[in-house]
């Protein structure tokens, strides 16, 4: 879907808030939610769509001019250690639930890029009736893609600032992604503290920090 069939597709439920996440799979760093309204009427923003359809430095583009048009916008930083912790669906559900908490502005339709019920209701909170579940909701909804792309760009920013004290894991270019790379980097050097131990017990077992 081009950027008008995803502004329609909203325009269809009137106000609508998108909440997406990034950042559900990769070994290090944290996970990173947004909340994202764009304005009901005038024109749509061209080029927004779901973050992994747009470039990196596209995506930088649009979040400036995202963050200036939104009527409303919350980003959540999950780190790793929650991560680890509670679990990513739940450390995800937590991030989703402090964005929708943050919401001040009226809205009919709060919709929630495709995750498991259980983090869906509990990101919903009281708003659990406004609530929908879209699909590749990224690649279906105008607000949900605006929020992915806030998410997605918060992230790349968090890394590459990681890659400068970490350089040897390639952060700046993998972003904590599993790349073989990465994993190379992983059994020759262990991990380093933004890593998520939880996640790397598979390619380098159990590792005790000295």
């Amino acid at each position: 879907m081009n950027t008008r069939e995803l502004f329609d597709y909203d325009r269809r439920f009137g106000a609508v808030v998108g909440v997406d996440e990034a950042g559900r799979g990769p070994l290090a760093g944290p996970v990173v939610c947004a909340c994202c309204a764009m304005p009901l009427g005038g024109d749509f923003i061209d080029g927004i769509n779901d973050s992994k359809k747009v470039s990196e430095k596209r995506r930088e583009e649009l979040y400036d001019v995202i963050i200036k048009t939104a009527v409303f916008y919350h980003v959540a930083i999950v780190g790793h250690d929650v991560i680890d912790e509670k679990n990513i669906l739940v450390a995800t559900s937590i991030g989703m639930r402090e964005c929708v908490k943050a919401i001040d502005i009226p809205f009919d339709a709060l919709f929630i890029d495709y995750v498991p019920d259980k983090v869906r209701d509990f990101a919903a909170g009281d708003y659990t009736n406004k609530v929908r579940a879209v699909k590749k909701g990224d690649a279906t909804s105008y607000d949900v893609a605006a929020a992915s792309i806030l998410a997605k760009v918060t992230r790349d920013r968090i890394m590459r600032e990681e890659d400068k004290k970490y350089p040897q894991y390639g952060f700046l270019k993998n972003k904590g992604y599993g790349t073989s790379e990465h994993i190379e980097a992983l059994k020759k050097y262990g991990p380093c503290p933004i890593h998520r131990r939880t996640f790397i017990t598979h390619f380098i077992g159990e590792h005790t920090d000295e």
